[in-house]
């Protein structure tokens, strides 16, 4: 749960939720302009706000909806359900306590009723927002820029990843920090959240196992990241076959799902992964081309001079003198 100095300021009935409890029902002109309930960020964000966030709406069915911004819902006490897709009867989402839902714009989604310890904050961003985080992951981890293209892509039926995170406290402590500079006003918040959300991004990765998989959807998402971290943590001796057999899928399985999330398959990858490491070791340190070239995972010298200035168009020497 957030420290209780939020959740005082958070617990509270909103004039919303008290019109509600009169008997009226959700007013859709608080959220959009058009004949179709898509959540409008023009209606819900302050204009040239990137990201701003609003307690959900409890004690009513919020009906199916889409929206034109990416969301994600943290659940600060209790639960509520939450059901996705454009087909009926669409995916069944609990997310209880400590929970992290992230939806894709033009998700379809609808809420059963919260009652009123049931409280959780929705971030509403717009895709520009996650530039700086995708600035922040570019260059270091191919998963990050699978979790920023599965909640940005234009699709749809869009995406969700559901993340159970109860007791992961450095998650928890991003999450609470975002909350805090919205609801005090900090001055620089959309910048330091732009840069929190980075952090955050970058966190998740270290629990991909946290990833719920209830979809085939998401099962194939939990297997990508897996497959991924493997990647980025075992580089130097990274195996398809020891991959496959850690995710207990046949090799081309693993391809297949690498190819469709990634664009590159294993090798490409692995390739990519090792190379990065060698212009950093190249660019930072004083360790010998030989010993970098055992560092990051090759033994056959000649492949690897090949392939480096393949990559970058200068050999090794040259790389580090364009640095210094």
């Amino acid at each position: 749960m957030l420290c209780e100095e939020l959740m005082q300021r958070l617990r509270p009935i909103t004039d919303e939720e008290r019109q509600i409890l009169q008997g009226n029902q959700i007013d859709r002109k608080r959220y959009t302009s058009g004949r179709e309930f898509t959540m409008d960020s023009r209606r819900l964000l302050e204009k040239g706000r990137l990201m701003d966030i609003r307690t959900h709406t409890r004690f009513v069915h919020f009906p199916r909806h889409r929206h034109n911004y990416v969301e994600a819902i943290y659940m600060c006490s209790g639960s509520t359900t939450h059901i996705l897709g454009a087909s009926s009867p669409g995916q069944k989402v609990l997310l209880e306590e400590g929970d992290l839902l992230f939806l894709n714009q033009h998700s379809c989604h609808e809420i059963l009723p919260a009652g009123e310890n049931d409280v959780a904050v929705n971030f509403l961003m717009l895709p520009e927002f996650f530039d700086e985080a995708f600035s922040m992951i570019e260059q270091d981890s191919v998963i990050g820029r699978f979790l920023v293209g599965a909640l940005c892509q234009d699709e749809n039926e869009g995406e969700y990843l559901h993340f159970k995170l109860a007791g992961v406290t450095p998650v928890q402590n991003l999450i609470e920090n975002m909350i805090w500079s919205q609801l005090f006003h900090q001055e620089n918040r959309t910048k330091i959240n732009q840069y929190t959300m980075g952090v955050l991004l970058l966190q998740l990765l270290e629990f991909s196992d946290r990833l719920e998989g209830d979809t085939p959807d998401q099962y194939e998402n939990k297997l990508v990241l897996t497959a991924l971290r493997y990647i980025e943590t075992r580089y130097r001796e990274a195996t398809l076959t020891e991959l496959s057999e850690q995710l207990n899928q046949p090799d081309y399985t693993v391809s297949r799902l690498l190819k469709a999330a990634a664009g590159k398959t294993f090798k490409e990858l692995l390739q990519q992964k090792r190379l990065q490491k060698a212009m950093e070791l190249l660019s930072r340190t004083s360790l010998s081309v030989s010993d970098i070239i055992a560092a990051v995972g090759y033994d056959n010298t000649s492949y690897f001079y090949r392939i480096f200035k393949k990559e970058t168009g200068l050999s090794p020497k040259e790389y580090r003198s364009s640095c210094k």
